[in-house]
């Protein structure tokens, strides 16, 4: 047992001075190359090997022949070790540099292109990481690119929508300043008409703005959905009358829900006059709502023919004005042939005024026309009806 102990102290004496040695290598080489810490590594195990055996192999007085031996198997396992070592330290900066070069395509329209050759555990989950970002950063742009399509379409309609009716106010105030006015009364009227649509449109994009700002203001109470159906189909009915399209809410369950009845009015009346004006003469616009899990459902659906498939989701851009499925058919009573009060902001203003509360809203095809969705969260202690 003595000899054992003296074996393994003069080995740990051995061995001591060489993790010694090999910690401040380290120390010196955190900096450098992945390779050349893995070979230090390997060059600390072999010394601390061959120190600690030839520590114990003089306590031992080996004769020549058997130190030789020592010294031989020693040697050998030490090439080996470090053989081992430097091809393993040339893979890792094989792989690190094949996915340095990979991580440039981060961000790129082609995408993030993984390494072709194999990685470590590591390796690899960090090149999963890259995808993951570069796929982040694809979506985002492709978020940035539509925003800024948006914005250009958004300019471009309320630039046109602007346009037109300030240049026609323009030529009755010369006309009413010339005297030159057969019927001045009507005049007025016509002036006081397109007055009001620029004031709505106005308001349009103070509303607009505010919710992309996030800083509209919500009055939550718990209101039926009854009711606030009922209140957008008063409101709506003047303009589906002089479009001669009839109005329909029988399926409207009495659900309850905690919302801001004032911006979820404006949301089934911006729905609403959306559905009359995109409706054909003698058409239907049909209004239900329903519980449907945890959210209360109300819909709106038209007779406008359908939208395209393409144009789906894009309906809730500020901006979209949609194909001729959705042009809206002139109303000589109102201020002109636009299908809101100015350059496509109504159903931008629906989906806001909805994920506000949030909700969400959406749109689907059916036999004849669209069915406009928006879904509110029902309130916790709601009994299902």
């Amino acid at each position: 047992m003595k000899d054992v102990l003296l074996i393994a102290l003069f080995a740990a004496l051995g061995a001591g001075g060489a993790g010694l040695l090999g910690w401040a290598a380290i120390r010196l080489l955190r900096r450098r190359s992945v390779a050349l810490s893995l070979f230090t590594v390997a060059v600390v195990t072999v010394l601390a090997v061959t120190s600690g055996t030839f520590a114990v192999a003089q306590a031992m007085f080996l004769s020549t022949h058997d130190f030789g031996v020592v010294v031989t198997v020693l040697g050998m396992a030490a090439v080996v070790s470090l053989l081992t070592a430097a091809l393993l330290g040339r893979q890792v900066v094989a792989g690190s540099r094949a996915l340095a070069v990979a991580a440039r395509t981060v961000g790129s329209d082609a995408g993030f292109t993984a390494p072709d050759q194999p990685l470590g555990t590591e390796l690899a989950a960090l090149s999963e990481e890259l995808a993951a970002t570069s796929a982040r950063l694809a979506e985002s742009r492709a978020r940035e690119q539509a925003l800024e399509r948006s914005r250009r379409e958004l300019i471009a309609w309320i630039s046109h929508d602007l346009r037109t009716p300030l240049a026609g106010l323009r030529a009755m105030a010369e006309a009413l300043e010339d005297g030159v006015a057969d019927e001045p009364e009507r005049y007025l009227v016509r002036i006081r008409t397109e007055v009001e649509r620029l004031t709505g449109m106005v308001d349009d994009l103070f509303e607009l703005s505010r919710i992309q700002a996030g800083a509209l203001s919500l009055s939550v109470a718990r209101v039926s959905v009854y009711d606030l159906v009922d209140d957008a189909l008063a409101g709506a009915y003047p303009l589906a009358r002089r479009r001669g399209v009839r109005l329909e809410g029988r399926e409207v369950a009495a659900e309850p829900v905690e919302v801001d009845s004032r911006e979820i009015t404006r949301v089934l009346g911006n729905l609403l006059v959306n559905a009359i004006r995109a409706t054909p003469e003698e058409g239907v616009v049909a209004v239900a709502a329903r519980r449907e899990a945890d959210e209360v459902v109300l819909s709106v659906t038209d007779g406008c023919g359908g939208i395209p498939e393409q144009d789906l989701p894009r309906v809730f851009e500020t901006g979209w004005r949609g194909g001729a499925a959705r042009t809206p058919r002139r109303d000589p009573g109102e201020g002109g042939d636009s299908g809101d009060s100015g350059g496509g902001l109504g159903l931008a203003i629906v989906r806001g005024i909805v994920e506000a509360h949030a909700g969400r809203a959406g749109v689907r095809n059916v036999d004849g026309g669209c069915c406009f969705e928006i879904a509110l969260p029902a309130p916790r202690t709601a009994s299902h009806a």
